[in-house]
C-alpha cells in the first residue's frame, strides 16, 4: 500500500478518486457513505484532510479505482464563454499563450476521460469546437444540471460527461434563481469561489452514482450503467 491508499477494494464500499478538488465537498459526501475515497489536486486541501493527495491526478488514474469524478479541471480555455480570447487575448497575454493553455486543459480532460476506470464523471462548462477537436474519443456531455434542482436557490449550469454512470435525478427543486457566482466582486479568490461545488449536487452524486456503481459491481465487473440521450437543464 502507498501513501494514497492503494489497496484491495473494501467490501462495504467503492474505491473513489475525486480529481481536481481542494474543497473536499465531493470527497466528504462519498466518505459519509462509507466509500474509500481520495481527492487529488496540485494544491493542498482546504480541510487539511489526510485523504487528499497533492499531485497531478493523471499520476493516479491506473490505481484500480471503481469510480472517478473530476470536478473542477481547469476550463478557462475550454469553455465556450472564453473562446474569444483565442483570437484576441486579454491585455498582457499572447495568442500563443492562450492556445498553449487550451492544449494543456484539453490534454488533462482527455487523459481523465480516457482513464482505465469503468465509471467516470467529468464536470466542465459547455466547450467550444477547438477544445472538442483536441480531446480523444470526445463525446457530447450527457447531462447539465442546475443548483436549484438540488436544494440551492441559485443558477450555475454544470455539465457532466459520463461514462458507465446514469444522469443525476434532481433531489430537491426549489424556488430562486440567483446568479450568485456571476455577481461576485473581483478579488484574488474569486476564481476559487466561482468553482466551489454545491453540496446538494455532491450529495446526489454520492447517493446515486455510489448506488449505481455498487449495483453494477454486484452484477459483475463488466456491467455498466447505460447512459440515455443527453439531459439538459
Amino acid at each position: 500500500m502507498t501513501s494514497c491508499g492503494r489497496a484491495m477494494r473494501r467490501r462495504d464500499g467503492l474505491r473513489v478518486l475525486i480529481g481536481c478538488e481542494t474543497s473536499g465537498i465531493v470527497r466528504r459526501a462519498f466518505a459519509a457513505r462509507g466509500h474509500d475515497v481520495w481527492s487529488v489536486d496540485i494544491r493542498p486541501s482546504e480541510d487539511r484532510s489526510n485523504r487528499h493527495i497533492v499531485g497531478d491526478v493523471r499520476d493516479y488514474l491506473s490505481d484500480g479505482w471503481d469510480l472517478l469524478a473530476v470536478m473542477h479541471p481547469p476550463c478557462t480555455r475550454l469553455c465556450n464563454s472564453g473562446v474569444r480570447w483565442l483570437s484576441v487575448p486579454p491585455p498582457g497575454r499572447t495568442r500563443e499563450e492562450m492556445w498553449r493553455e487550451l492544449e494543456e486543459g484539453a490534454a488533462l480532460f482527455s487523459d481523465c476521460w480516457n482513464a482505465p476506470i469503468p465509471r467516470i464523471a467529468v464536470e466542465n462548462p459547455v466547450m467550444h469546437r477547438h477544445a472538442k477537436g483536441l480531446i480523444r474519443n470526445y463525446e457530447p456531455f450527457a447531462q447539465s444540471v442546475q443548483p436549484w434542482q438540488f436544494g440551492h436557490p441559485e443558477t450555475k449550469r454544470t455539465c457532466f460527461w459520463l461514462k458507465g454512470l446514469p444522469p443525476l435525478t434532481p433531489t430537491n427543486v426549489v424556488d430562486g434563481r440567483l446568479a450568485r457566482v456571476h455577481r461576485m466582486p473581483p478579488g484574488p479568490d474569486r476564481w476559487r469561489e466561482r468553482s466551489r461545488f454545491f453540496t446538494g449536487i455532491a450529495e446526489a452524486m454520492a447517493d446515486q452514482w455510489g448506488a449505481a456503481a455498487l449495483d453494477a459491481l454486484a452484477l459483475g465487473p463488466s456491467c455498466a450503467c447505460p447512459v440515455p440521450e443527453a439531459v439538459r437543464a
